[in-house]
């Protein structure tokens, strides 16, 4: 499955922030970003947010003359590996392949300016982003095909297999609907955002969830079915010893997704905090913390109910540094 997103960018200071925030959906390495757009679209101007983004330490520059230039990529999932810039523009289709073809062994990440010069897309994982003129502004597409995702039909026969509860069904459809909202704010706001991918780990986040049930925290009425615990005790002699959020992921890294795996290993409290480089794993974290089962609320409602639920447990006392983190990522996010 592809992930496709749309945005209006109304200056450029906002196309140098999208190209910024493209560095904060990286998964799979190397990867190649395909620029297309007429002069003056803003391609330049985007790729120098991205190389700010990568903590690039010197000016990006276009190499229409020099054809391509490499930088060392100095923070983030891509750090210590080269960006290399190509420009197409002075060349024709045979002279576009040649260049493009004799750095298809590069291991980081690879941007063609005028992607459009070559009669094919390169081989392996890509991401797209073309430019238009619209309006007072620019029309921004970008397409990942970079990472596999999963269907929805896929996540509901994962459902059925785990025999996962209804209500945690329920729950994770909320926190999917609830993240694809904030992520539509995000994109209105100039930062780039898989929809897809993020829908796909809010859907299948808690698939693991019973893994950590403890008597007394069930929603009220909730009863095991005898067949229920046998397919559950089978899971847990498979991922012995491991909390929800690991489990999933090991559960999508044997299934062939691992990076929708990255996305769903960090959506829990724990201390100390696990590191979010993504916007898709900040975006899923916060929007879990928004959720009481099926019921959005805000953080001071969510961390009540976990107070008063878990109130003499030995997580109690992690609430308020818990509540704190929560708050930082809607900041980060929203300026809230």
């Amino acid at each position: 499955m592809i992930d496709t997103c749309n945005m209006w960018l109304p200056s450029a200071e906002i196309t140098g922030a999208v190209g910024r925030s493209l560095a904060r959906t990286l998964y799979r390495f190397p990867v190649t970003v395909l620029l297309a757009g007429d002069v003056g679209a803003g391609k330049t101007t985007f790729l120098q947010g991205f190389a700010q983004g990568l903590h690039i330490g010197e000016p990006v520059v276009s190499p229409t003359f020099a054809l391509e230039q490499r930088y060392v990529i100095g923070a983030g999932p891509a750090a210590g590996r080269e960006l290399l810039h190509l420009d197409l523009y002075r060349l024709r289709t045979d002279q576009a392949a040649e260049l493009v073809g004799a750095s298809d062994d590069q291991t980081g990440i690879r941007c063609i300016e005028w992607a459009p010069r070559l009669s094919h897309p390169p081989a392996g994982s890509t991401i797209a982003i073309s430019l238009r003129d619209e309006r007072a502004g620019r029309r921004l597409t970008a397409v990942f095909d970079d990472i596999p995702l999963p269907a929805r039909k896929t996540m509901d026969e994962w459902r059925e297999e785990v025999m996962l509860p209804v209500h945690v069904r329920r729950h994770c459809d909320v926190v999917a609907a609830l993240a694809a909202t904030l992520a539509e704010r995000l994109l209105q706001h100039g930062v780039l955002v898989r929809p897809h991918a993020l829908a796909r780990a809010a859907e299948v986040h808690d698939l693991f969830r019973f893994l950590d049930f403890r008597p007394g925290a069930e929603p009220n009425g909730y009863v095991d079915g005898e067949q229920q615990k046998e397919t559950w005790a089978r899971w847990r002699e498979r991922y012995p010893g491991l909390k929800h959020e690991p489990a999933c992921a090991a559960f999508l890294r044997d299934r062939g997704y691992p990076e929708l795996g990255r996305i769903v290993e960090v959506h829990g409290l724990a201390l100390p905090s696990p590191e979010r480089q993504t916007v898709e794993q900040r975006l899923l974290f916060y929007a879990d913390k928004r959720v009481i089962i099926d019921r959005i609320v805000t953080l001071d409602e969510r961390f009540a109910d976990f107070r008063a639920r878990y109130g003499n447990s030995k997580t109690a006392s992690l609430h308020d540094a818990w509540f704190a983190e929560a708050q930082a990522v809607e900041r980060e996010l929203f300026g809230a």
